[in-house]
């Protein structure tokens, strides 16, 4: 198949799952067209067999306030179907990917071309952007109009029915890792690098936005350090950073709090890592901790949204109630506090991650696909 994918380029969930998912099918013989404003992050390369890239250029208008996106992104989808014949467009996130694809669809249709839409909800295009009234039916609007749907997880999905009047199937075909690219790559754990051998070292990873709930890592980590000797690195950017920056430095923690900003070597860093924390108020899926547990690496998070769907209490990790800081505190110095237990749960961690294995979900997108494209032939 000739697959089109729309997602953002950035170091979010909703790229990286797009971009290795475009990477995984053009190793089995697909063919796929990359659109987006810039070259993903997760595509290191363009010599990929299969693989092509076609950036969305926005002309500067002094006429717009606000330079229109979606219309660029729509001319441009419109181009790239023609040219190449493109066989299905998979959009991930509804706004404003599969309404600018909508706008696409109708262009090419006059054209005597039919294109299928597949859109994927990642969870901030539903709840959080789309959930506001402004956007609301815009949002209702494309999944309606989208020949299948899917969601990352099962929490997603039904906040999705229950925020939208939705009239079309959603599937759920979850966020996945590759397990097999991560045990290829060479791993250095020299720890000594980041922190002495007789320290734990604690990890977050995410875009440092208020969901996120970044103070209540680093006072986790405190509260941890206190009983445990201990190392605490940040992985990330976003708008929550500097606050969190300002109070390590009032509280003298520089020395134990290391933010490292956005990375390319999550690998590389979660395998110094001895343990993840991720206490978010939302996350439709958690992909920062399956990667956690691909690498071996434990969670303590929250039970918020699709957590629960990936972090296997008591196994994987431990989930607590949102906010329940001494809890997870106390959670992490079980583990931290028994070579035994962690060595454990580490191990365990990778079990449960396999389940969410790329070559147990690719071949769901492939019949979705399949099913799209026959559901819009003429």
């Amino acid at each position: 198949m000739k697959i089109a994918i729309v997602c953002y380029p950035t170091f979010g969930g909703s790229g990286v799952v797009a971009t290795e998912l475009g990477i995984a099918l053009s190793k089995i013989g697909h063919t796929i067209h990359f659109i987006t404003y810039h070259q993903p992050v997760r595509l290191e390369t363009l010599n990929i067999p299969n693989i092509h890239f076609h950036e969305v250029e926005i002309p500067d208008y002094p006429l717009f306030k606000y330079q229109p996106y979606e219309l660029a992104l729509s001319s441009r989808l419109v181009d790239v179907v023609k040219a190449h014949t493109i066989d299905v467009l998979h959009v991930h996130y509804a706004i404003p990917h599969a309404y600018a694809g909508y706008m696409a669809k109708k262009m090419l249709a006059d054209e005597g071309f039919h294109i299928p839409i597949v859109t994927t909800l990642h969870g901030t295009d539903i709840t959080l952007v789309g959930s506001h009234p402004f956007y609301r039916p815009a949002v209702t609007f494309s999944i309606n109009h989208s020949d299948r749907v899917t969601a990352v997880s099962e929490s997603l999905k039904q906040d999705t029915l229950r925020l939208f009047d939705i009239t079309t199937k959603i599937d759920v075909i979850t966020n996945f890792i590759d397990i097999k690219k991560i045990e290829a790559k060479e791993m250095p754990c020299k720890r000594d690098l980041l922190a002495p051998k007789s320290h734990k070292i604690i990890t977050h990873i995410s875009n440092f936005r208020p969901l996120k709930r970044i103070q209540d890592v680093i006072k986790i980590f405190e509260k941890i350090s206190s009983s445990v000797s201990s190392k605490l690195l940040m992985v990330g950017e976003g708008p929550e950073k500097q606050k969190a920056v300002d109070y390590v430095k009032e509280k003298g923690l520089t020395e134990s709090i290391s933010f490292l900003g956005n990375s390319n070597e999550i690998d590389k860093i979660l395998c110094y890592s001895d343990l993840f924390l991720l206490p978010s108020e939302k996350e439709s899926f958690g992909l920062s901790a399956l990667e956690a547990m691909a690498n071996k690496v434990p969670v303590i998070s929250s039970n918020a949204g699709g957590i629960p769907e990936v972090n296997k209490d008591n196994f994987s990790g431990y989930l607590s109630d949102v906010g329940d800081l001494d809890g997870m505190a106390k959670n992490a110095l079980l583990l931290l506090q028994d070579d035994i237990k962690l060595e454990q749960f580490k191990e365990q961690a990778k079990e449960q991650a396999s389940l969410f294995d790329i070559d147990a979900i690719i071949s769901q997108y492939e019949t979705v696909y399949s099913e799209a494209i026959a559901s819009n032939q003429f």
